[in-house]
């Protein structure tokens, strides 16, 4: 029989940890909390010191009597929830519901599930931090009375059903204000003009830059005209070729929030999705030969913080796989956010040597690609710069000067391995190699290609750009983005289209009516400071029960002020004209979880609901019928037969309305690394591609 008891949150990570202690200890998981406050009440007692009222979560029975028979056998109880402010308050919740003495040594912390540092973290076990549990109930008891003083304000004013929180509400704040940006933009007119000239057989390619050396913009046609009048049957003069040296330096080893954005931009991952896969790598995979191991470190942080241990096995396989030039002279350090906890690591593997490829067959879909990417992120981050070569030429005709610049990479660093996604930027220079000039050299000028463009609203916000909005304005901790973004968008106040963000009129109605009467609330530094205020509790350094008291005293004097004040608001229901095929009414659009949809105004004695039809203007090559955007189960996108299920044929790629030439199979859009070309659906026969009209550049700011 086991002398020890060990429990933690779940039974992969038992698994895992239970392999590495050996038969002495007996690992069980709680199956994440075991208390917390009734759904049915607020369950927190605002007149006196805000004493919260715990009670069993329903389901949980079970567990916890397996849990007090085990703990009555056991010498001794380790409590291994995981290192943060919600897994100090499980164990906290444990050692009460266990019974346990509050002045033990049983909170036992590990960041990596790994032999060496569970062994090593059972060897020095502590008391339950109650600073840390006091943050986590601080947090708890705050989203509590804002989620239930408030809800019932917005049933009674706006619409049944409605919820208000603290975090979420400022992050459809940041949707909603993107959105009215959006709406009040203007756009101005610029032109660019680019003159190609032959050298040697290849092209110089140069960009207006201004007149006698000064930038000077092209605002309209006008401008163009007279630059072209200027230029006409000139030659281009070389006046001046630039070379110079630049160094790239990798980006920094995965937080919370840059693993969530670069899991968004690269693998297409929702913020919970990312949290959730790599909670599985976190806690334990089956490795042949090695049996249940830990992939990566703890995914909660935000901290780029390596361990010197890590960092020394990385430049030791870096060294002997590329060779000892991509070494860095020494460890690379990186600068800490000021607001960062730095409680842990970076997220990293937690073995450089268990490369991606290696695992590949043992792992998801998902499992492998997340891992690989925190891999290839963690590794690049210790090794040495890029070196680029960079040229720029400007050149002369007649006084307008134009420029062509370009890279080549001389010595690729860390880019053999990792390059940095970004969510709104074109590819750079690099790679674009410009033909060998030298001043003084004169060309003819073969082309000369003026083009109108616009300026552009501010873009909406993706997953990755909201993450790393809520980061910079402290609005949130790392643990909280994915659950925030999950929640706004199951609660209907925004819509995902297209991977951005869209305040539904629900939404909008939402944030006006609590800018108007809870100011303080929705308030973007209130949110931030009332995080730093946290960190405070947690650190020792704040009063909570006094946090929580100047918090509510305002907050209830709004409250009866917006119930004095506002009146009911109406959200009439935009009619369209597709009647129910039940009951006759004309149908009604409405907002869910995944978009719009049709409703039978009738509800509830009429139920019946439809998806919206859209036409994508090309008829179906099988039966001749329109060509419908559809749906699927996971949300994707394709194109089906109207005559469905009759007609089976579909497309998952945007359908253009031409036709291929040879086997009269539609053509479709094709995207590859952010290009689109068009392509024919019947490809594997037919490789007809061609450039598509629209730009890459013009398609992302649509």
């Amino acid at each position: 029989m086991a002398d020890y008891l060990v429990i933690v949150e779940s039974p992969a990570k038992a698994k895992t940890i239970g392999k590495y202690l050996g038969s002495r200890y007996m690992v069980k998981a709680s199956m994440g909390h075991v208390r917390d406050l009734p759904k049915s009440q607020l369950g927190v007692d605002v007149d006196h010191g805000f004493e919260p009222k715990y009670i069993t979560i329903r389901g949980k029975g079970d567990v916890i009597k397996t849990l007090r028979n085990a703990s009555k056998k056991a010498k001794k109880v380790y409590l291994a929830a995981d290192p943060d402010r919600e897994g100090e308050a499980i164990a906290w919740h444990l050692q009460h519901i266990l019974e346990l003495n509050p002045d033990d040594d049983c909170r036992v912390v590990f960041h990596e599930i790994t032999k060496d540092a569970v062994k090593q973290a059972f060897k020095s076990p502590r008391k339950i931090d109650m600073d840390l549990v006091n943050a986590q109930q601080t947090r708890r008891i705050l989203d509590r009375l804002v989620g239930y003083r408030l809800s019932p304000l917005l049933w009674r004013k706006v619409k049944k059903g409605l919820s208000a929180g603290r975090v979420q509400s400022v992050a459809v704040r940041l949707i909603v204000d993107r959105e009215n940006e959006i709406r009040r933009f203007q756009p101005e007119e610029y032109w660019t003009v680019q003159v190609t000239s032959p050298v040697d057989g290849k092209k110089l390619t140069s960009s207006f830059y201004g007149y006698n050396r000064e930038r000077t913009p092209l605002p309209n046609e006008e401008a163009v005209k007279s630059l072209l009048q200027r230029i006409e049957n000139k030659p281009l003069t070389v006046r001046s070729v630039k070379k110079s040296e630049r160094r790239r330096n990798p980006a920094a080893p995965f937080t919370t929030s840059s693993l969530q954005q670069e899991a968004a931009r690269k693998l297409g991952f929702r913020a919970f999705k990312t949290m959730s896969v790599a909670q599985q790598l976190y806690e334990g995979l089956d490795i042949p030969g090695e049996g249940s191991v830990g992939l990566i470190t703890y995914m909660r942080t935000d901290s780029t913080r390596i361990a010197a241990t890590a960092q020394d096995e990385a430049r030791q396989w870096i060294a002997g796989s590329f060779g000892p030039s991509f070494v860095p002279e020494k460890p690379r350090q990186y600068s800490k956010n000021e607001d960062a906890q730095d409680a842990h690591e970076g997220i990293r593997p937690t073995s450089v040597l268990r490369h991606p490829e290696q695992l590949k067959e043992h792992l998801s879909r998902d499992q492998y690609r997340l891992y690989k990417l925190i891999w290839e992120r963690f590794v690049a981050s210790q090794m040495a710069s890029a070196i680029l070569d960079t040229t720029t030429v400007d050149s002369e005709i007649d006084g307008a000067w134009f420029r062509a610049t370009g890279s080549v990479v001389r010595f690729p660093g860390f880019m053999a391995v990792y390059i940095e996604g970004n969510d709104d930027a074109d590819d750079d220079d690099n790679g674009k190699l410009l033909p060998p000039v030298n001043e003084g050299d004169v060309y003819e000028v073969s082309k000369i290609d003026p083009e109108q463009h616009f300026t552009q609203p501010p873009p909406r916000y993706s997953e990755s750009s909201l993450v790393k909005a809520m980061e910079e304005l402290g609005i949130g901790r790392p643990s909280t983005y994915a659950p925030t973004i999950d929640t706004i968008i199951k609660r209907g106040y925004v819509l995902l289209e297209q991977k951005r963000f869209i305040p539904t009129e629900l939404g909008e109605i939402v944030v006006n009516l609590l800018k108007e009467n809870f100011d303080q609330l929705i308030d973007v530094d209130f949110t931030a400071n009332m995080e730093d205020e946290l960190d405070s509790v947690e650190e020792g350094k704040a009063d909570w029960i006094k946090l929580l008291d100047d918090f509510y005293r305002q907050f209830e004097q709004n409250l009866e002020q917006a119930e004095a004040s506002l009146e009911h608001v109406e959200i009439k229901d935009e009619v369209s004209d597709v009647p129910c095929d039940k009951c006759g009414r004309m149908m009604v659009y409405k907002n869910g979880r995944y978009g719009k949809f049709l409703a039978c105004p009738g509800f509830p004695e009429c139920r019946n609901t439809k998806p919206i039809v859209k036409e994508v203007g090309v008829n179906c090559p099988k039966c001749g019928k329109v060509l419908l955007e559809r749906r699927g189960k996971r949300r994707k996108v394709f194109f089906g037969c109207s005559g469905y299920p009759e007609c089976d044929y579909v497309l998952w790629q945007r359908p253009t309305g031409q036709l291929c030439p040879t086997c009269q199979h539609p053509m479709v859009e094709k995207t590859s690394k952010g290009k689109i070309t068009v392509v024919c659906s019947n490809e594997k026969a037919h490789p007809h591609a061609a450039p598509l009209a629209e730009s890459s550049e013009s398609r992302k700011s649509s």
